[in-house]
Formats: structure tokens, sequence, C-alpha cells
């Protein structure tokens, strides 16, 4: 049999077009295109892939469903691993992941594990396909502090062993990062995210908004008077990194957490919502992650003329994911690489005019492997914005650490938990995803959600 080299290729929305709306950017597969790409599938004996794989979903299994065009029962096949498969088919980073052991990749193009992935779950969306077997009830509380994708995975395992879930959530809506931090042309809200966090109360889980753990509860209430027998914190990392340049209190300057925020969460791109949010002629975003990019394509599709990725390293560097480089030039995003910017400038009324910079040259590799870039003297220059977005990372809220007796945090204020269990210092008291790790990928916090369910099963199961 002849291998197949070549991934079947995937309809995606016109770029000039798609810059200017906030629909999603790829239209992902038919059922014809879907079983064609699967039908490439080796189905290895020893699969590569589900060892790349954070939450060790059976690949080869759902993809042959597919192939057999029985997408119901690949669906459920997903759902046995994954609470959140059609977020992790759009968002999670295949191509370092599962699809990097494809075999295939070896000699051509590596199965499309990720789209095979959003297909199986949008079918499942669309067909009303039922995902919510579970155990009998094992009579046991857990609470869960955060609904983000860590959140949401623990509750959902814990719900399908048969414990009685409660997540609280400090915002007014639940998904955590997947609501406020990724853009709606890279995840939809109404159908998908509210979908996946559907299919989560289906198994049983009671969800409570606009609670604060550490404000309005502690954990130890939750423990002592509350009746809960255990505690999962997936609270993420929502406070946001600035560099500490001069200027960065000027009008116009935002930290990418909130300028999404209140273009995701509070509708800003929205005629119909008041939210106010400053949209720039010529917007720069400081960074070159994900969030970066995330930022840097919102203020495109909010308005701006110009849009710039501001980076202190080559291309080669940029943290964020390949496609969504790709998608953010297709766009007209500007990269300016090999620069740093050393100050924002206003004019009399406080309002952002430039930023000052200069450029810089890569050097020997630093502590991560990388090459350290250094200043290359007397290259300074002002780049002409009205905006500023700083992108440069997150750590975690420190209420949780702050309000809970015995309750370890590292320097980077970061809950420190066993990497396989999630248990912390605290007794009864587990963590993971971005408030134990700093800001990280979805599908990691899915993981750490994962292996802390578990942990916490075998735990009270004693």
């Amino acid at each position: 049999m002849a291998l197949n080299l070549v991934r079947v290729p995937i309809s995606e929305q016109d770029a000039k077009e798609r810059a200017r709306n906030f629909k999603e950017v790829c239209l992902g597969y038919t059922e014809e295109e879907a079983v064609a790409e699967a039908s490439r599938c080796l189905n290895c004996k020893k699969p590569l892939c589900v060892s790349m794989c954070p939450v060790s979903i059976n690949i080869p299994e759902f993809i042959q469903h597919v192939k057999n065009k029985e997408f119901a029962e690949a669906a459920k096949s997903v759902a046995k691993y994954s609470a959140l498969p059609a977020v992790c088919g759009r968002v999670c980073p295949q191509e370092l992941q599962c699809e990097s052991k494809c075999v295939l990749g070896n000699k051509g193009e590596a199965v499309a594990i990720g789209k095979l992935e959003r297909f199986v779950a949008d079918w499942s969306r669309e067909n009303n396909v039922d995902l919510s077997a579970k155990e009998e009830s094992k009579g046991k509380k857990v609470a869960v502090i955060g609904s983000g994708p860590a959140g949401l995975t623990c509750a959902g395992d814990l719900a399908k062993r048969g414990y009685d879930v409660t997540i609280f959530e400090a915002l007014h809506e639940a998904g955590g990062v997947l609501v406020y931090g990724i853009p709606e042309f890279r995840l939809p809200k109404d159908t998908v995210v509210k979908h996946e966090v559907e299919n989560v109360k289906k198994l049983g889980v009671k969800i409570e908004t606009n609670v604060v753990v550490g404000r309005t509860v502690t954990i130890d209430q939750l423990l002592e008077e509350e009746g809960f027998d255990a505690v999962f914190v997936g609270s993420g990392a929502g406070l946001p990194k600035f560099m500490g340049i001069p200027g960065e209190n000027f009008n116009g300057v935002f930290s990418a957490n909130e300028y999404l925020t209140r273009t995701n969460l509070m509708k800003a791109f929205k005629d119909d919502h008041s939210t106010p949010i400053r949209v720039g002629n010529k917007v720069a975003v400081v960074g070159g992650g994900n969030v970066a990019m995330d930022a840097v394509r919102t203020a495109l599709r909010l308005g701006a003329d110009e849009a710039h990725i501001v980076y202190r390293r080559s291309e080669s560097e940029l943290p964020a994911r390949i496609e969504e480089v790709h998608h953010a030039k297709e766009e007209g995003v500007i990269l300016d690489l090999l620069v740093n910017p050393t100050e924002i400038i206003a004019d009399e009324k406080g309002n952002v005019c430039g930023m000052k910079c200069v450029r810089m040259e890569l050097g020997e590799p630093d502590e991560s492997g990388r090459r350290r870039p250094t200043v290359i003297e007397g290259s300074e220059f002002i780049l002409d914005v009205d905006t500023v977005i700083m992108s440069l990372g997150t750590s975690p809220n420190p209420l949780i650490p702050a309000t809970t007796k015995g309750l370890d945090i590292n320097k980077r204020k970061c809950i420190v938990a066993e990497e396989e269990t999630g248990l912390t210092s605290k007794e009864r008291v587990y963590a993971g995803g971005d408030a134990v790790t700093g800001a990280a990928t979805v599908i990691l916090a899915m993981g750490a959600g994962k292996n802390a369910a578990a942990a916490i099963d075998e735990f009270l199961s004693k």
C-alpha cells in the first residue's frame, strides 16, 4: 500500500476578509475530508502519538472510527480521555505534541490529528451525541477552584468517577482563559466553549460563578465548614507582567490580559455592547507568544490601520505556534523582530504617541538554550504608535496562597505541587495548571487536571 504523505488541506476564511471580522479563521473538515485524512493513519502497533498527548487520548482508536464513518463512536472514544475536545482540536500545539511523533511525519506530513479531533467534537455537538456516561455515586464531595481547562478537566473526570463536584469561578461566566483569553476567531464562545462547559455540567458538576475563593470563602472553610473531602486549585495565572520601563502608566498602554478580556468576555468587539476599549490606529504588541498573536490580530479586527509585533529575538525563536504566526502575517501584521522597547512616549495629555526602541542581535545561548539578545549600540529609534499592549506572560494571583494556611508557593509565586499527582503541601488540597506552572498551554493544564483527578480518586477511595 502506497503511503499518502500529503495531508488533506483544510478550508480557511480569506485573509483580507477575516482580518476585519471575528468569525472563525479555520472552517474545519467536511465528513468526506475527515474520512480521507483519517485513512492516512497507519494505525501503528506502538502509537508514539499517544505518548505525547498530555491527556493520553487513544488517537489510533478514534481515527479508525472516523475512517469507518463511525463518528459517534469516535466522539465517545475521545470523551473517555478529554472533557474539551472541540477546544483542544482548535488551540492545542499538536505540531509539538501528538503530531510531532506521527510516523508519516518522518517522510511527509503528519496525520492532522488536531483537525480530526475538532471534526469529531463538532460532529458530536451538531448531532447531539450523549457523552454523559458515569459511575455510581461515591458519596464524596470535591471542590474545584476555577473553571478554566484544568478545573473543567479535573471536575469532569471526578464526576465520571461518581464524585459530587462543585466548581467555584471568580468571574461571571465559566470557562476561564477559554472565555476571557482566547479570541472568538480562534475559539467561538457560544458554539464551542459553552457547549463543552454544558457537557461537564451534564455529568452532574455544579458551577457557582462570582465566587472569589480567598474573599467570598476560603479553602479552609470549604474543607472544614462546607464538608468538602478534597479541593483542587485550578485558578490559573491572571496577573499580568510589565517591562518596568518609563511610560507604562500612560493612556493607551494595556496588558494583553486586559485587552483580550475586554474584547472576549466583555464583548467589546460587538456593536451592541458598550464595553470601552481603545482601538488605536497604530498598535504595537510587545511579546512573541500565542497571547501576543491573539492581541495583535484582535487589534486589526477592532479597526487598527497598522498592527506590529515587537519581539527581541528573531522569527525562529518566536514562542507562538507556527500556525498563529502564519495567520498573523497573512492578515497583514508587521513583525518588528530583534527590537526591544526602552520607553513609551506620550503627548502633553498623557496619551501614547510613540515607543522608543533599540535594535538587538543574538549572542550566545542562555540557560533556556535560546541565543541571548544583546543591544546594538547607537541603534535607538522611535516606533510611531498610539497604543501599546504588553504581552510578557502572567503569574498566579497571590490571593489563594495568602489566605490558605500551610499552602507553599515558590519564588515565582506559583503553588508548589507534585507533578504526577498535583498534591500540595496542605493535606487534601491539590493544584494544577497555570497556578502551578505559570502561564502555559491549555492542554498542559488539562493534563494536570486529569492527573489530579486520578490522585484525588485514589486518596478518597482509601
